[in-house]
């Protein structure tokens, strides 16, 4: 009742029926204003009680109908109409029920089932369709669908509805770029009737029925290559692959192996076009980030990408290799977003504890004077002697003491990291191990992200407030102390997983899903654009409007 009695409230505030009741003769006070509501209106106070976005426009409006009574047909069919591009979005236009909308026309029911649906797609395309952190807990992100009541209000009062709903999306050139994207590339959808390429890796100069297999569907996704030997792979079949892996956002080095054959083998093998689903699984994710200022200066973490880049006006500026976290639940990176306060040049490496009790306590427990380059400390940071303590006698529960490993060219961390405070210790850093850098699959690292050029990075953070980044950063280093050098202003820092992303000329560039995100994303995505139960949102017992 609580909720019901402030959606009356506010309505009755905002027509003006809340007032302070004046003394009457003798210092009696007057009764305050009875306030009268139709059946209809409170009908509709009690059936979106339950729901606070349609509680607050509701309240805002008065209890009045927005799409029912006269003037809203303008309003239904803009609705109508925003359903029906849902599919530019990646969302089925199903999800929202269109069929059931318009056979309600202006009857009775109508006003809640289009209201309940208008909050729907404005949820959808503020914050996404799914809750990521249910779906995949290590995804940490909170999608902010504050606006939807607000964005309700001007589609009720404004005179093109039609408008606020195009423009409820991410307005950012990506989010555009990946929309044409997924209404364009007709040409890399293959017959269905085309048999598979078998697996292999299908390069030139050799002769296999697999390679006129290959052939076959590459003609049928637009990429010709006729020839007399259709089982030859030959110069021109390595040339119409070249231009496929381009088009599909792969390296294009001529060669069918592993990637390009799943995605040209997409609609027989995988039940659909695997290029498709990723561009609509990036859709999504960049709604979740809605309240996130893409177009400001900020780090760029593409964990399935490898990479790490600056953003500035929406241009790379810098890009780096990086290392990720291993595919194991203890380790995969996590997706979030924070800021980065500060640089710390020749760093400490407090262990975690993660890595302390999994790695290093056995270790310790064989023999106590193991692992020599890190310092055993107290709770109060103190270091002691190894001499002094039993090792074997703790356990993973009770182990009292932290590891830390001095500033040092073999530090863990490098020569510098970049911090950004979070729940889950996981920041940027250098790294002594540089091997790593040059293979193709980069997922290697407990969870923090090494950087390939991390002074670079550095420098490159640095050079908007002063004019010699390389100097400041050298008189850190040569001090051979730890030093916070601290970013004015701060630099917000996305870690994300897109294995679909537009590249600098625009071409969308595909990437491994190294971590089966995908996989259970595009299966919740599935599950939710089946629309809601037939007559599910009908408020079947509300009486016709006075």
């Amino acid at each position: 009742m609580k909720r019901i009695t402030a959606v009356l409230g506010m309505a009755l505030m905002l027509s003006g029926g809340v007032a302070h009741a004046a003394p009457a003769a003798g210092g009696a006070v007057n009764p305050a204003p009875r306030l009268e509501f139709s059946d209809r209106q409170m009908a509709l106070a009690l059936a979106v009680a339950g729901d606070s976005d349609l509680a607050a426009f509701y309240g805002e409006n008065g209890l009045q109908p927005v799409f029912t009574g006269p003037d809203a047909a303008l309003r239904r069919a803009a609705l109508l109409a925003a359903i029906a591009e849902a599919p530019r979005d990646g969302i089925p236009s199903a999800r929202y029920a269109p069929d059931r909308l318009a056979a309600l026309g202006d009857s009775p029911q109508a006003e809640l089932a289009h209201a309940r649906e208008l909050a729907r797609l404005l949820r959808d395309l503020t914050g996404g369709v799914l809750e990521p952190g249910r779906i995949d807990p290590e995804i940490k992100r909170q999608p902010d669908r504050s606006a939807v009541p607000a964005l309700m209000t001007a589609f009720a009062h404004q005179d093109d509805p039609a408008a606020v709903l195009r423009a409820a999306a991410p307005d950012h050139p990506a989010y555009r770029r990946l929309q044409q994207a997924l209404a364009g590339p007709a040409h890399l959808t293959i017959p269905a009737h085309l048999p598979p390429v078998p697996s292999g890796v299908w390069r030139a100069g050799m002769r296999d029925p697999a390679v006129a297999a290959l052939r076959a569907r590459l003609e049928g996704a637009g990429f010709a290559a006729p020839s007399t030997q259709p089982d030859l792979h030959d110069d021109d079949l390595a040339q119409a692959t070249m231009a496929f892996q381009r088009a599909a956002g792969l390296p294009p080095d001529g060669v069918a192996g592993p990637r390009t054959l799943g995605l040209l083998n997409g609609d027989a093998a995988q039940g659909g076009d695997a290029r498709q689903r990723a561009i609509i699984l990036a859709l999504e994710r960049l709604r979740w980030m809605g309240d996130a200022d893409l177009s400001a200066r900020h780090v760029w973490v593409n964990i399935p990408e490898f990479a790490t880049a600056i953003v500035e006006d929406g241009h790379e500026v810098f890009r780096t290799r990086s290392v990720v976290g291993k595919d194991t639940p203890e380790m995969r990176t996590p997706e979030f977003s924070e800021m980065m306060p500060n640089i710390v040049v020749n760093p400490s490496w407090n262990v975690p504890r993660s890595i302390t009790i999994r790695d290093y306590l056995p270790r310790l427990q064989a023999n106590r004077h193991a692992l020599s380059h890190l310092d055993v400390l107290d709770r109060s940071g103190r270091v002691l002697a190894r001499d002094g303590i039993d090792f074997s006698g703790y356990t993973a529960a009770n182990f009292p003491f932290r590891l830390r490993q001095k500033p040092s060219d073999d530090n863990a961390l490098g020569i510098v990291k970049f911090i950004f405070p979070n729940p889950w210790n996981i920041y940027l850093h250098d790294t002594p191990s540089k091997s790593l850098f040059g293979n193709r699959v980069r997922a290697a690292s407990n969870g923090c992200i090494r950087i390939g050029d991390p002074v670079d990075l550095a420098h490159a953070l640095l050079s908007r407030q002063t004019d010699n980044p390389a100097a400041i950063f050298q008189r850190a280093r040569d001090s051979g102390r730890e030093t916070w050098l601290r970013l004015t202003p701060s630099v917000p820092v996305h870690l994300v997983y897109f294995t679909a992303w537009p590249g600098p000329d625009g071409s969308i560039r595909l990437h491994d899903d190294i971590y089966g995100r995908d996989a259970r994303l595009w299966q919740a995505l599935q599950a939710e654009g089946r629309g809601p139960a037939a007559g599910s949102d009908v408020m079947a017992d509300a009486p016709a409007s006075p």
